[in-house]
């Protein structure tokens, strides 16, 4: 694991309890950014007390673009921040009001507004990874895999902090747009509205909106977690993200979670979750002092 690797000699090294819910503070409704008066929020959930400073997670909800809310995740927050993070659940501008790239430009600002506030919420400004659902796990990846992009930046403020993320977890997102017509229920609809048109209109929306086309060498390490009958975004999509992020030389990984649909229950729930609980404790270090903390792995 990530957090193993290159330790300072006589750095003692140790396993931290999951914290338990009183352990944790929880803030609403933080302001973030205001772009076109929008007045954009989120979620906080983080632990209480301890020195130095944590790692960070970015929560991004679904619901194709146009639809969704921060609150979903509030009990995703609160379990991070259990296992010792500090999580942020975002909104972000909506389609057809807000079509592409607003709502990345809107996740961006959530990432450099957290490294901004590091200090204050107690962040550890290198290790911020990213997660999300369907439309979100879509923004977490472009989050991924477009650092430095001027067009995708956007100028919502902190624009003197990266927007770059360490780690992503993908849960049943959508990595090519150019094909998802014909193998999603929904395309025909959420699409047009997200990219000011179809693909014979708006083609270079449909790739510029897609993270397969911006994977690089330097690209995030990136869990996806797809399920074989998702009928509104076709695992496909997550096979053709993991061949070419490996092709290209960045780290990938592939949970194929069989027969579940768009959406887990149950012990896929469960599964999957701890599948990015893993992935995100590898890859992101806290420290304490001179001490590296692991969390616990999760029941």
């Amino acid at each position: 694991m990530r957090a193993q690797e290159a330790k300072p000699p006589g750095v003692a090294q140790t396993v931290r309890p999951l914290l338990t819910p009183d352990e944790i503070t929880v803030e609403n409704d933080i302001e973030y950014a205001n772009p076109d008066g929008q007045h954009l929020k989120l979620n906080m959930a983080r632990p209480a007390k301890g020195e130095g400073a944590f790692p960070a997670i970015v929560c991004i909800h679904g619901g194709g673009f146009r639809a969704g809310d921060r609150n979903g995740y509030n009990d995703m927050i609160r379990q991070l921040a259990r296992r010792g993070y500090v999580a942020v659940t975002v909104e972000y501008r909506l389609a057809p009001k807000y079509p592409f790239p607003a709502a990345v430009h809107d996740v961006k600002a959530a990432v450099r507004w957290l490294r901004a506030n590091a200090k204050k919420y107690r962040v550890n400004p290198p290790e911020i990874g990213a997660m999300g659902g369907s439309a979100g796990a879509n923004l977490a990846e472009m989050l991924g895999v477009t650092e430095g992009v001027k067009m995708l930046e956007g100028t919502e403020g902190n624009l003197d902090q990266s927007s770059d993320v360490k780690a992503v977890v993908s849960y049943f997102g959508p990595t090519d747009f150019t094909k998802s017509y014909g193998k999603s229920v929904d395309a025909a609809e959420v699409l047009p509205l997200y990219l000011g048109g179809n693909l014979e209109k708006e083609r270079l929306r449909h790739l510029q909106s897609s993270p397969l086309y911006w994977v690089n060498p330097s690209a995030a390490p990136t869990l996806c977690i797809h399920g074989t009958k998702d009928n509104y975004v076709a695992d496909e999509q997550a096979h053709w993200f993991v061949d070419k992020m490996k092709a290209s030389g960045a780290e990938a990984e592939l949970l194929i979670m069989e027969n579940a649909g768009h959406g887990f229950g149950g012990d896929d729930a469960r599964r999957a979750d701890e599948a990015m609980f893993k992935f995100f404790d590898s890859h992101l270090e806290r420290r304490v002092g001179r001490t590296v903390f692991l969390p616990r792995k999760p029941f």
